[in-house]
């Protein structure tokens, strides 16, 4: 997930919280009792939050219903964004290979992803792996999924994907670094019985 992406989730989440705390807790003190002030928008426990005469306020008015459409578009269409941003992830299509000519070459993403795919999976230990690229195209991230056979040591497995897979697919495309988000997963096997 990107940066720009995680921050606003944020501050989308803190607003409408904040948002609900204050308007669900200023609701409870004036149902609970407190006096609240006079500009308050209500007076007291048994008042409503809108009477009718403010619901019915502006409908005579040519501006209202247009706004109150727009406004509630801009919500939704935002409210979409951010919900197919939530699972869109930008898989790179190619890096940029310092080839030391200062031009550099670009290598498909795809072709990098295979790379690393079958080196983990010629690791022992590992049954299957899935390799995505993310990020930039001059600084590449991977992210590896790796199911791990039953007699598989987690750690042991990892170690060696970053040793031997990670190492030799950063330096063969003349990567600085080729950082990694790994999963690991054990492959369901069925209970083995001890006699």
């Amino acid at each position: 997930m990107s940066g720009v992406l995680k921050t606003v989730n944020r501050i989308v989440l803190g607003l409408l919280g904040l948002v609900l705390v204050l308007g669900g807790g200023s609701v409870l003190a004036v149902g609970l009792g407190v006096n609240p002030p006079s500009w308050w928008i209500h007076d007291g426990p048994h008042d409503v939050l809108l009477s009718e005469a403010d619901r019915d306020r502006w409908r005579g008015d040519g501006w209202w219903w247009p706004t109150v459409i727009a406004v509630l578009a801009v919500v939704v269409l935002l409210a979409l964004w951010w919900f197919v941003a939530q699972f869109r992830r930008r898989r790179l299509t190619e890096v940029l290979v310092d080839t030391g000519d200062g031009e550099g070459a670009l290598l498909r993403g795809r072709a990098l992803e295979s790379v690393l795919v079958s080196g983990a999976e010629s690791l022992d230990g590992v049954a299957r792996a899935a390799v995505a690229l993310t990020g930039r195209r001059s600084a590449p991230e991977a992210r590896v999924s790796l199911t791990l056979e039953s007699h598989a040591a987690p750690g042991e497995a990892l170690t060696l994907l970053s040793d031997d897979a990670l190492t030799e697919a950063k330096n063969s495309a003349g990567l600085a670094t080729l950082p990694a988000e790994v999963r690991l997963r054990a492959v369901k096997h069925r209970a083995e019985r001890v006699s």
